[in-house]
């Protein structure tokens, strides 16, 4: 007797990876306009915008893998992934406004690394094969 397997179809793109895409976009437009206080009046103001979206951005993704996790019974993992980098956020924000650039800006390199990370962990999780029917 042989069983014979389909591919799952292309995993589409969930509320969770959303989300997390929005978060590193919002990261990486952050890195952008921190580099364009060194050379525009308008940089500061982009920036200042910026951070509220990604503050904004992060607690979505908290949200985001709450509803992961507790309708269907999955890993609770993604929830806390969440929780920490809106605790990181919140120190990268502290930093910011005290004017510590020192530690405010290797914090947003390592929160846009963990975040594409996570992003790229997202969308290449695959599904695995499915009995075909009948089988």
């Amino acid at each position: 007797m042989t069983t014979t397997t389909t591919t799952a179809a292309p995993r589409r793109l969930t509320f969770l990876g959303t989300a997390i895409a929005l978060q590193t976009l919002t990261l990486l437009f952050q890195a952008v306009t921190a580099g364009m206080l060194l050379t525009s009046s308008h940089g500061y103001l982009m920036h200042d915008v910026g951070s509220k979206v990604m503050y904004a951005a992060a607690m979505l993704y908290v949200l985001a893998a709450v509803l992961a996790w507790r309708p269907g019974g999955g890993s609770p993992r993604p929830a806390l992934y969440a929780t920490g980098f809106l605790l990181l956020a919140s120190a990268q924000v502290a930093l910011g406004v005290a004017h510590v650039p020192s530690f405010h800006v290797p914090l947003g390199v390592v929160m846009f690394t963990l975040s594409t990370l996570v992003l790229v962990r997202t969308l290449s999780t695959r599904v695995p094969p499915r009995p075909a029917a009948g089988a």
